[in-house]
């Protein structure tokens, strides 16, 4: 591990893996990112993030932007606004990311033209869906990471106080985790989830499926927090065309305010810098 130590670009300190070797995927950067003030003498709740080389560090991202995760979490916690949490930053590979991300088993709620259909426009934008690696991207974390973690850092390693988190499509796959492992991740937050899974085409058969694995896998509302949000600005103006569909769903499984979030952020476009400016509210969701 590399050692980062808190600088002008962050707070606290990251623990750097820039290999981590996997059975299921291809190996890749896993950043752990720990408060000023981590001590062994205590346990921490662990929020797992994806895309985490943007996370941190706007000098090192492609675009210049990021959450301001560690300034967030600093600032909350000071204000006793939210518990003590870690970070785990696990970084994307782009060509990857997509293939990573995209929930494998909502594919099987398509019918079999529909499924042609995407197969077809997919390769249009040169993704191969047969090639989908979503569920061992899963493994990878529940059975490789979580347990590294888990054994070299001070955490609780329950269900109740592991969160997952991530935007876009990294919204998309921290609701299949939750889904695939209610086990391991107790909540988690989807910013600007990407319901329209490509992109806009007409009679898009992917939300719904998305909508149909949601209702069948929705873990209970008695155990499990869930957070969903976007704007509508740029490419989140996709998706407001199906927030109705979202509370619909989240009622029926019985999910309350308690619970549950599917917030509007109006002119918030789909940036870094729109998620860093509604970071506090599913950080205080999650971790309050």
């Amino acid at each position: 591990m590399i050692d980062l130590k808190n600088s002008d670009d962050f707070i606290g300190q990251i623990k750097r893996i820039e290999s981590f070797p996997s059975q299921h995927i291809e190996a890749r950067t896993v950043d752990v990112w720990l408060p000023t003030n981590y001590t062994t003498t205590k346990k921490y709740q662990v929020l797992y993030m994806h895309d985490g080389q943007m996370l941190f560090d706007a000098k090192t991202t492609w675009n210049k932007q990021e959450w301001g995760v560690d300034e967030k979490i600093d600032s909350l916690v000071q204000k006793k606004a939210m518990k003590e949490v870690i970070v785990v930053a696990i970084w994307n590979i782009p060509t990857q990311r997509h293939l990573n991300y995209f929930p494998q088993k909502a594919l099987d709620f398509l019918s079999d033209s529909d499924k042609k259909t995407v197969l077809e426009e997919a390769k249009k934008n040169t993704i191969d869906y047969t090639q989908i690696s979503s569920d061992n991207y899963l493994k990878f974390i529940v059975t490789e990471l979580k347990p590294f973690v888990d054994s070299h850092f001070s955490v609780y390693t329950d269900y109740k106080n592991t969160a997952i988190m991530g935007s876009s499509m990294g919204g998309l796959i921290s609701m299949y985790a939750l889904c695939e492992y209610p086990t391991v991740f107790g909540k988690a937050a989807c910013l600007s989830t990407h319901w329209i899974g490509l992109k806009n085409m007409e009679n898009n058969p992917i939300p719904n499926a998305f909508f149909a694995y949601l209702q069948q896998k929705l873990p209970s509302p008695k155990t499990h927090k869930i957070y969903f949000d976007f704007g509508t600005a740029t490419l989140d103006a996709a998706y407001v065309r199906y927030e109705n569909e979202v509370n619909v769903i989240l009622k029926a499984k019985g999910f309350d305010a308690s619970n549950s979030k599917n917030l509007k952020f109006e002119n918030a476009d789909h940036t870094e810098n729109s998620w860093n400016k509604r970071l506090e509210i599913p950080l205080q969701f999650l971790f309050k």
